[in-house]
């Protein structure tokens, strides 16, 4: 028996193709986006060296996202600048998602783009959207899964005394 290749075998065959050379192409081993993620996060971690630090992960589809934006603005705007600054690192698989939701929701503070989920990974996230403060030496002090308007005064406690222990305030007391 011969085996002739219909019009569909012939389709999904030149599909399978193409996927197998674009994960095996110099671009799927170099680590390009997941360098360009970890750099611009690197580069805003070290611009920042020496604040208390609020890295927030959201995605366009996150309802409680959408509550926590309002309060990480108010929250930028608040603090001190030189003390104080919000990272944000969105996980939609597209760009124009997270922008459409920018338009209705907008962020006074950075955004970091991590469509595969690489910075997602290093930081262990469990949920949306998830927060984790840092201190001015760099290190994670607290960790958040999910946003709740009734714990913001806890939130802003947490910024607080962070901020209170700054070496820069107690030499100033």
């Amino acid at each position: 028996m011969v085996f002739l290749p219909s019009a569909k075998t012939s389709t999904i065959t030149s599909l399978l193709w193409i996927i197998i050379i674009t994960l095996f192409s110099p671009h799927s081993f170099s680590g390009e986006a997941t360098n360009n993620t970890q750099n611009e996060l690197d580069a805003l971690l070290a611009k920042h060296k020496g604040k208390v630090i609020y890295i927030d992960f959201w995605a366009s589809w996150c309802g409680p996202c959408r509550k926590s934006f309002p309060w990480m603005n108010k929250v930028q705007s608040s603090y001190n600048s030189d003390q104080f600054t919000v990272i944000s690192i969105n996980l939609d698989n597209e760009k124009t998602l997270a922008k459409t939701f920018l338009q209705t929701t907008p962020a006074n503070f950075p955004v970091i783009y991590d469509p595969k989920g690489t910075l997602a990974k290093k930081f262990k996230v469990k949920g949306m959207p998830s927060s984790y403060l840092i201190n001015q030496d760099g290190k994670v002090i607290k960790r958040h899964t999910g946003f709740f308007s009734a714990k913001i005064t806890n939130y802003e406690q947490e910024i607080d005394q962070l901020i209170a222990s700054s070496p820069n305030n107690l030499a100033t007391m």
